[in-house]
C-alpha cells in the first residue's frame, strides 16, 4: 500500500477518545499515526494498520 507522511487515514475502529481519523508522521516496518482527535500518537506494525485503513485523504 503506498502511505506516504502527512497522509490522513480514516480507520474502521474509532480510538478510545472518540476520533477515527489519524496522520501518519513516521514510515518504516512500523508506521507511527498520530490521533487528530486528542493528539496521541501510536506506532503500529505495517501489516496490521493497513488492514484496518478505511480510506486515505491525501492533499495533492
Amino acid at each position: 500500500m503506498d502511505l506516504r507522511i502527512g497522509d490522513r487515514l480514516v480507520m474502521k475502529k474509532n480510538h478510545p477518545c472518540g476520533c477515527n481519523t489519524f496522520g501518519v508522521t513516521r514510515i518504516g516496518a512500523d508506521i507511527k499515526i498520530k490521533c487528530e482527535g486528542c493528539g496521541r500518537e501510536v506506532m503500529i506494525e505495517r501489516p496490521k494498520v493497513e488492514k484496518n485503513i478505511r480510506k486515505v485523504l491525501r492533499d495533492e
